[in-house]
């Protein structure tokens, strides 16, 4: 039997992680989750029946939490974090505070255990999103560049600072007390139950709603799509690799190959939708936004074997139909 935790699990990548690994017969997850962002709907409640998997709702910045906890784990999937661009302008401090504490403690807790589990923490891209303002970001962007916050007075850099502290954590935890780790960077997955303040998800919202003029935010910004089935098969692949035994730990790309500007994603979602605004309207992008967003996946590919499956079509379709069935409440 192989014994998983799942921090932040009622969340998208959790969700999807959960009935992923749940395809395997001898495992047994504990999910724990504080509810503030993710949320026990009936897609999570389908996931809670089956009798291998069990829910804490728990506050992971509170050290005393980690006291009644199983000591007894395989492997830990740290999803915890507060994410959502809107959330790293309205409540940087939270952010900041909440992404920190969650980890150190765990990492702390995770130390003194007799048996240390492997450890996959989920970084981001934001992580090293400043360097391309320098110049210094090769696209397609393999996983050994620069880390750079190029404004600390920017809040929308309370996310990815985390993450870039994050990643050493990790990497020193993992060095100092033999704790096998790895680190992985995922580049926009999405699809549905995946929140509403995305630019999936809300380009969708404003197509069901039938906006127009039609607003596209960055234009001419590039990101790929990575859907979130293919994502969390990545993650399980890179869990169960012996690539990733390593130590100290190492940082693996997720994400797609096939780069679109917000302009085209938006002219995809319109074909997908039969959907055509009268009027475009083209705004700049948030203070802080990246040009482009490419990742070099080959390292993964390397180690594992993986490469996405889904096509920006279908998971586009998957995911509009999905917002189509549950649009968001005001």
């Amino acid at each position: 039997m192989k014994n998983i935790l799942i921090t932040g699990g009622a969340g998208f990548i959790g969700y999807y992680l959960t009935k992923h690994i749940l395809k395997e017969k001898d495992v047994k997850i504990i999910i724990i989750d504080n509810l503030q962002r993710g949320k026990i709907d009936e897609s999570f409640n389908s996931i809670l029946l089956d009798k291998r998997v069990s829910f804490i709702q728990g506050d992971l910045t509170d050290i005393k939490f980690y006291e009644g906890l199983d000591k007894d784990f395989d492997q830990i999937y740290h999803l915890a974090a507060i994410n959502g661009t809107k959330n790293f302008y309205k409540m940087p401090e939270e952010v900041l505070r909440i992404n920190t504490l969650s980890l150190v403690y765990l990492l702390e807790w995770a130390k003194k255990l007799d048996k240390k589990p492997k450890i996959c923490f989920t970084s981001s891209n934001e992580a090293y999103a400043g360097a391309l303002q320098f110049g210094i970001l090769p696209i397609p962007t393999p996983e050994n560049v620069p880390l750079i916050i190029d404004d600390t007075y920017n809040a929308r850099w309370s996310y990815g600072s985390t993450k870039a502290l994050g990643e050493m954590f990790i990497i020193h935890y993992s060095k100092a007390y033999n704790i096998p780790s790895f680190i992985v960077r995922p580049h926009n997955f999405y699809g549905p139950r995946a929140g509403y303040d995305h630019v999936i998800p809300e380009m969708s919202q404003r197509i069901i709603n039938k906006e127009n003029p039609f607003i596209i935010f960055g234009s001419d910004e590039t990101r790929t799509f990575c859907y979130i089935e293919d994502a969390v098969e990545a993650m399980q692949m890179l869990m169960d690799s012996k690539a990733t035994d390593k130590i100290p730990a190492e940082t693996y790309h997720i994400g797609n190959t096939d780069e679109i500007t917000m302009e085209e994603l938006a002219h995809k979602l319109f074909s997908i939708t039969n959907f055509r605004p009268k009027e475009i309207e083209k705004k700049h992008g948030l203070i802080g936004s990246v040009k482009r967003r490419l990742a070099d996946i080959s390292k993964i590919q390397k180690s594992t074997g993986w490469l996405p499956k889904t096509s920006l079509e279908e998971g586009l379709k998957r995911a509009f139909d999905w917002y189509k069935e549950n649009p968001k409440k005001n």
